[in-house]
């Protein structure tokens, strides 16, 4: 192998167990030191050339990540071709045309076409969508470049695509990380990685020269404010002086040295990684349909056969039979199924792209979520907003004290004046949104601020009234705080005890202590020495506190809980009257989630943990899952494999995840859901996108699909049942008379009138009633209802076979055969219009009935198809063109004869539709 070759081989293997840049050696630069990294990246604390960044660059290639590519038409196009009822359809049209029929194969021909042309279309236009949508997780990247060996380094700001490894960055609060980095040095710094890992808050950064395992300190302690309830899976992420791409500094600032670009990122290989080793399961939509398919395969597979060997036994019929067999086969089929589906779906698509800016990316999925019973979802960012706001003030005894609450406020007024931090802390923020401090006449003499050290912040007021004394207020975590304190160990236990039973309540708990002391003519030069100074933190604060945070008089507690989402509440009582049970999934702390639940009225019952999921076989998750609300320190695996079990039992599931850790999970649920600004590779990876990560756009897509599965259904219900009816009373007809119960002509134009009527489910809004529980196109349960109904409907059928009677045995001037076919034709449609009107309005009524609503509203577009329908069927025999199709018009008494069958027919058909409904 050349040389350069080798390079390049070593140059493609990822860092995390990787080749240096400078010698091939494969070693694992997140276990080293600071200085063998260093060593191997063959870089230095002052940054690259332009020399040696642009030889990378060539070799490691640009630090993108890659990104799905968007299908193009043609394609989808010929995806949708793939779906069983379209390739059934395109086999029909083939053999229509292998017998000569060639009216019905250029109608089958453009249903296939029309179908397969609007789902292609609906998919093209969301990839459209979603590629406007798509945005750089950094565009910039601040980094510290020499022009030589011997230059000086220069801080320059260069799109985050040239970045290689070994390159030295700089970032600071509000930046996002723009790779994965190793941390040479920080000050004070918290980085939010949610989007990895799903903790609700910032963790704490600090360089380490000699990186060991992630040790408790680095993982959650609900007491401290400045660790937050991480998952307990930690891992890689919890290593305190590592950052990676994805997450975004919080606080501080740091300088870091870039370990993995491009694909080589944990946001990349995240990605790549969770991909399930075999094809994930079949969606709720696509298994309905593929059912309800393979049933009407079978008959349609089975019906020719059975007509020429019926026909061939019993009248001598053979060959010459074929095209009528066919065309028995073609009225069993559905010919507008794919087109009414594909059409509904696109409708509703449409429909929340343009009035909730809701985006489905794959058409099947908006039947999913009609379907949905379960929505699995995280705490963070949906039910809460990812900041937190006080609670309570409490004294020692645990009563309300406001006067805590003022001290709190004033430490963190003073410690944003004077410690020219970039930004509030997020807690400091809380405490001044719930108190005043500037009503105060307190005037800031000196601040501390926090480090993740000591765990506290302190300043340094006097009082004008108070000459020659000044206050120190300290607040921070409670065991920090209360070592401080003047207490006996029994009450410093007491107080601790105190603070743990908030914690496990879900609310997060700073202690606040004070202390009078002389005021001092002059401030020393060491920020560690004591607490008069407005200078930053060091970058390594040692272990030892300031001298003067001794003997503090402990004042109370503070305690915080999350923000929730204004509409959290509404939009989940708005699930639960729809039928979908909400499923916590969070890597946060069990109290932590549990407190968000109640705050929002929901009921979190006993919260199991990972540790708990991962003792449990399959069949005891399914079990435990089914009586859970909140899964809590849930690692990616546990969300996947909750939602796989979920579907398992039976359950339609969707998954609303924003992070790369979401990701097996999105691809585990029948419906994966995220939000505009998710991670690139997990808004890729759902197959709906919301415009905000609000669950009230969620119940409005759940009511979309909902619309359009309902009327699906009801296409299915009306269509199956007739045809199915008509094909027995086929097959009898056939049996009973000297010549074919109808001409393939005949069948093919009631198909077409039948198919044009039905093109007004697609603009059906059905009753709200019905949208109330998860609509899924079961086939055994369509199995039962078209059975029933095509028995009743071939009742109905062979009824009018003996009013036609006459018409076959007696002689009375008319073609027997004519006769027949224009009786029959007539009574086919009128009945098939029933059908449509009856199954709508029957259901409409039930469901008033069931909920006492006094809606009478008329059935819009399918009462006028239904209308035109049977109009079709009593004018077309008399019309010009009944001759060309062997029909004409009937005496006057056959059609009063057949008014009093499709009364009688009406009658039983709203019975049976009405307890069905009930």
């Amino acid at each position: 192998m050349a040389p350069d070759t080798a390079a390049r081989g070593a140059g493609q293997q990822p860092p995390w167990g990787s080749a240096s840049p400078a010698d091939g050696t494969r070693h694992n630069l997140a276990a080293l030191t600071s200085l063998q990294v260093l060593r191997h990246l063959d870089t230095g604390p002052r940054g690259l050339t332009e020399a040696q960044a642009e030889e990378r660059l060539v070799r490691f290639g640009g630090h993108t990540i890659p990104e799905r590519r968007t299908e193009s038409w043609p394609r989808l196009f010929g995806r949708s071709l793939r779906d069983p009822f379209t390739a059934v359809l395109l086999c029909l049209g083939l053999v229509s045309a292998a017998v000569a029929a060639w009216g019905t194969a250029c109608v089958i021909l453009c249903l296939v076409v029309v179908s397969c042309a609007l789902r292609a279309s609906g998919e093209h236009r969301a990839d459209r969508s979603m590629a406007g949508l798509r945005e750089l997780v950094a565009t910039t990247a601040t980094v510290l470049r020499r022009a030589d060996p011997d230059g000086a380094p220069r801080l320059r700001d260069i799109p985050v695509g040239e970045l290689v490894p070994g390159d030295v960055i700089r970032i600071g609060p509000g930046d996002l990380v723009p790779a994965d980095v190793r941390l040479l040095r920080a000050s004070g710094l918290t980085v939010r990685q949610a989007a990895l890992t799903g903790e609700s808050t910032a963790v704490t950064k600090a360089p380490v020269d000699a990186p060991g395992p992630p040790t408790l300190s680095d993982l959650s302690d609900p007491f401290t404010p400045s660790v937050p309830s991480g998952p307990s899976y930690g891992g890689v992420f919890a290593q305190r002086h590592l950052c990676f791409q994805g997450s975004s500094v919080a606080t501080g600032s740091g300088t870091a040295v870039v370990l993995a670009t491009g694909a080589h990122t944990r946001l990349a290989s995240a990605s790549r990684g969770s991909l399930p080793p075999k094809p994930p399961a079949r969606s709720a939509f696509d298994r309905s349909v593929h059912g309800i398919s393979w049933v009407l395969i079978r008959f349609m597979l089975l019906t020719p056969p059975l007509v020429l060997m019926a026909d061939a036994a019993l009248r001598g019929r053979g060959v010459e039979t074929l095209p009528f067999a066919v065309a028995v086969a073609v009225g069993l089929t559905p010919e507008m199924l794919p087109v009414i589906v594909t059409a509904c779906l696109a409708r509703g698509a449409s429909l929340l792209a343009r009035t909730h800016q809701v985006i489905v990316k794959r058409l099947p999925a908006l039947h999913d979520l009609g379907a949905m019973d379960v929505l699995c979802l995280d705490k963070t960012g949906t039910l809460t907003q990812d900041r937190p706001v006080v609670h309570r003030a409490l004294d020692g005894e645990g009563r309300d004290d406001p006067g805590v609450l003022r001290w709190a406020a004033v430490n963190a007024w003073w410690t944003l004046q004077l410690a020219e931090l970039p930004a509030p802390d997020a807690l400091d923020e809380a405490l001044l949104d719930a108190a005043d401090p500037e009503d105060e006449q307190d005037d800031g003499v000196a601040a501390l601020p926090f480090d993740p050290v000591r765990r506290l912040a302190t300043v340094v007021v006097r009082h004008p009234r108070r000459l020659g004394v000044h206050t120190l207020v300290v607040k921070g975590a409670v065991e920090s705080v209360l070592e401080r304190c003047v207490l006996e160990e029994a009450e410093r236990a007491r107080l601790l005890s105190l603070a743990a039973r908030h914690a496990d309540d879900g609310l997060r708990v700073l202690a606040v202590a004070t202390a009078e002391r002389p005021a001092r003519t002059r401030a020393c030069a060491s920020a560690h020495s004591h607490p008069y100074t407005s200078a930053h933190t060091p970058d390594r604060p040692g272990d030892r506190a300031p001298a003067d945070e001794r003997g503090l008089t402990f004042r109370g507690f503070v305690t915080f809980r999350d923000a929730l989402v204004p509409t959290a509440a509404d939009a989940l009582e708005a699930l639960g009257a729809r039928g979908v049970t909400v499923k916590i999934l969070t890597g946060d702390h069990p109290g932590t989630a549990a407190r968000a639940c109640r705050d929002l009225g929901l009921d979190p019952g006993e919260v199991v943990a990972a540790d708990r999921m991962d003792a449990l076989s399959d069949a005891e998750l399914a079990e435990t899952v089914w009586r859970t609300t909140v899964f809590a320190r849930c690692a990616p695996e546990h969300k996947a494999r909750i939602a796989a079990v979920l579907r398992a039992d039976g359950h339609t599931v969707g998954f609303l995840g924003d992070g790369v850790n979401d990701l097996p999970a999105l691809r585990a649920a029948d419906v994966g859901i995220a939000p505009r600004d998710a991670v690139d590779v997990a808004r890729e990876s759902a197959d709906v996108v919301l415009a905000e990560k609000d669950l009230t756009a969620i119940e409005h897509a759940v009511t979309a699909g909902r619309r359009s599965s309902v009327t699906i259904a009801t296409y299915l219900r009306s269509t199956l049942s007739s045809n199915l009816g008509n094909v027995i009373a086929m097959l009898a007809a056939g049996l009973l008379l000297p010549f074919l119960p109808m001409l393939p002509a005949q069948v093919l134009a009631q198909n077409l009138c039948f198919d044009a009527a039905q093109l007004a489910f697609a603009y059906d809004r059905p009753h709200p009633d019905v949208l109330r529980r998860p609509t899924a196109l079961r086939p055994r349960a369509f199995l039962r209802v078209i059975t029933g109904f095509g028995a009743l409907n071939a009742v109905a059928d062979l009824a009018t076979f003996g009013i036609l009677a006459p018409a076959v045995n007696g002689p009375d001037g008319m073609d027997a055969a004519t006769v027949f076919h224009s009786g029959w034709f007539t009574e086919n449609l009128m009945t098939q219009a029933l059908v449509m009107l009856l199954l709508r309005i029957g259901r409409r009524t039930a469901e008033n009935r069931t909920t006492g609503h006094g809606d009478r509203r008329l059935p819009g577009p399918i009462g006028w198809a239904a209308t035109g329908l049977a109009a079709a069927g009593v004018l077309l025999p008399a019309s010009p063109l009944g001759p060309l199709l062997g029909m004409t018009a009937l005496p006057l008494l056959y059609y009063v004869l057949l008014g009093a069958v499709l009364a009688l027919y009406a009658g039983a058909l709203t019975a049976v539709v009405r307890r069905a409904a009930g």
